[in-house]
C-alpha cells in the first residue's frame, strides 16, 4: 500500500510541475542573477571546498566509506544519491543551491580505463546522451582540461538548453585515487534551440535554470574495481513567494534523478571497454 501512496504522490508532483513550472520559466520571463547571489553562492563554495579538502588530501578519501553499510549496497550494484543534509536545497536571497552528493562502485576494472572514458571529453555525447548535446576539449594542460558543453534539461514539459564552458583539474593523490574539480566558468542558455534564430542568451539574465554548476569527484581502486563518488553543487533561481511548499518536494527528486543517471552512464561506459 505504502508503495501505491508513493506513486499517486509523484503522479501528483508530476501533474503540478507540468502545470505551474512551465508559468513560472516561460521564455520571455528573463531573470536577473544578482551579486549578493553569487557572493553567497561563493561563500558557500568556499565552505564546502574547506569541507572536502581532508578527502583531498587523502584522509576518509571517499565519503561513501564514513557511511554504516554503504559499501556492501555499492558492492551489490546500487546506485546511491541522495542530499548532503535535509532535502538538498539552501536557500538564497535571489536563488537556490541544490547540494548533491553520489557513488557508484564498476567492478572488474581499473583506475586507468575509468579515467580514460571520464576524460574523453570529445566523446562525452555518446556516454552521457540525450543530456550532453556535443562536447569538446578546447585546451589541455597535463591534467587540466577548458572543455565547451552543450546540455539538454528535459523534464516534463519544459526543454532547457545550455552551453557552457568548464575548467576541470584532475589531481592524483597516489597511483589508486585520483581526484577532480569541475567549474562552470561561462553557462549560457540558448532561446530557439536547433532554428534559424538561434541564439545565447547573456550569461545571468535568462530564466535561472541553471546559473553554476561545480563538481567533485573522487576515483579509488579497489576491491576488485573502481568506486566514484561525486558531490554536485548547483546554482538556479529561487521560488516565486507562496510557493516553496508546493514546488520543494519537486525540487529535491530533480538533482537526484540527475546525479543518478549520470554515475550509472559512467558505469555503462566503462563496462563496455571490455
Amino acid at each position: 500500500m505504502r508503495a501505491a501512496e508513493r506513486a499517486l504522490a509523484r503522479l501528483k508532483r508530476s501533474v503540478v510541475l507540468a502545470a505551474v513550472l512551465p508559468m513560472l520559466v516561460q521564455t520571455g520571463s528573463a531573470i536577473e542573477l544578482r551579486p549578493e547571489t553569487v557572493d553567497a553562492f561563493d561563500h558557500f563554495i568556499a565552505t564546502a571546498e574547506a569541507r572536502l579538502e581532508k578527502h583531498g588530501r587523502g584522509r576518509q578519501f571517499l565519503w561513501s566509506d564514513d557511511s554504516p553499510g554503504m559499501r556492501q549496497q555499492l558492492l551489490s550494484g546500487t546506485v546511491v544519491a541522495q542530499p548532503l543534509q535535509g532535502n538538498g536545497v539552501v536557500a538564497l536571497k535571489g536563488g537556490l543551491i541544490q547540494d548533491w552528493r553520489g557513488a557508484v562502485f564498476i567492478p572488474h576494472t581499473s583506475l586507468r580505463e575509468v579515467l580514460s572514458v571520464v576524460q574523453d571529453y570529445d566523446h562525452h555525447r555518446d556516454f552521457y546522451r540525450p543530456d550532453v548535446v556535443s562536447a569538446k576539449i578546447e585546451a589541455r594542460q597535463g591534467d587540466e582540461f577548458v572543455v565547451s558543453m552543450r546540455i539538454l534539461k528535459a523534464k516534463f514539459m519544459l526543454t532547457d538548453v545550455l552551453d557552457t564552458e568548464n575548467a576541470i583539474r584532475f589531481v592524483e593523490v597516489d597511483p589508486k585515487r585520483v581526484y577532480s574539480r569541475s567549474y562552470s566558468r561561462r553557462i549560457n542558455e540558448v532561446a530557439s534551440a536547433g532554428q534559424a534564430s538561434e541564439h545565447q542568451l547573456p550569461s545571468g539574465a535568462d530564466r535561472g535554470l541553471l546559473w553554476r554548476l561545480f563538481g567533485y569527484w573522487f576515483f579509488e581502486e579497489r576491491d576488485d574495481g573502481v568506486y566514484v563518488t561525486c558531490e554536485s553543487i548547483t546554482l538556479t533561481r529561487d521560488i516565486p513567494f507562496g510557493m516553496g511548499g508546493l514546488l520543494s518536494p519537486i525540487l529535491h527528486d530533480l538533482p537526484s534523478e540527475a546525479l543518478r543517471k549520470t554515475l550509472e552512464q559512467t558505469r555503462r561506459a566503462v563496462v563496455a571497454l571490455h
